[in-house]
């Protein structure tokens, strides 16, 4: 089975909670991961997008097979801009993404003592993020379309593509948030179960079929 999740506004404060947009919250020491950007003829570093972050601790009932920790904090960050609607520096269309573009990080522990939300702000000070959403988790088949954590892609041609890997995080077209991939496409991090199992968040294949 996979985990199915379904979001909502909400007036909770969700900080080293899970949500979807909005900051991050990470470790002092941890740093946002950004990417190589081109524009007029020069190359910089872009803040990849924040996608959600997962708190472990929220779906490790839905995980009887531990194929995911089940203690600490999961982020995940995307070069989507194109996807949302923004102009993007960064060139990402269907296929296999350049590696750098889909970033997972984790952290074992929460602490709320220490962690701090990184906050993307323009040159006024001005919140560059969505809203934050709450993430509400449920049990869904493998291959289900939407946006879920592990299964297989709902796509068969991206399994026949990657037999050996299974889904990690799948994005889906959701009108609600403006994320659109294209008519019957969806965004997949894929990655081997033995590398899921030793925390090898960097071996991880970004795939939009």
């Amino acid at each position: 089975m996979a985990i199915r999740l379904t979001l909502k506004k909400t007036e909770r404060i969700l900080f080293c909670g899970s949500k979807w947009w909005g900051d991050p919250d990470m470790p002092e020491n941890m740093q946002y991961p950004t990417v190589a950007g081109f524009e007029d003829g020069e190359t910089f570093d872009y803040p990849l997008t924040f996608i959600c972050q997962i708190n472990c601790e929220d779906i490790a009932a839905l995980d009887p097979d531990n194929k995911l920790p089940h203690e600490g904090m999961l982020y995940f960050f995307a070069a989507v801009d194109k996807w949302l609607g923004y102009d993007s520096p960064t060139a990402n269309d269907r296929g296999e993404w350049a590696r750098g573009h889909f970033v997972v990080k984790y952290a074992k522990t929460i602490n709320f003592e220490t962690f701090q939300s990184c906050m993307m702000v323009g040159e006024e000070g001005e919140s560059l993020t969505e809203p934050e959403l709450e993430i509400c988790f449920e049990l869904c088949e493998d291959d289900a379309e939407g946006i879920k954590l592990l299964g297989v892609s709902s796509k068969p041609e991206v399994g026949e593509k990657y037999p050996e890997m299974l889904n990690l995080l799948q994005l889906d077209n959701n009108e609600a948030l403006a994320m659109d991939f294209g008519e019957g496409s969806v965004l997949n991090l894929l990655i081997k179960e033995s590398d899921l199992k030793f925390g090898n968040w960097k071996k991880g294949v970004a795939y939009l079929g």
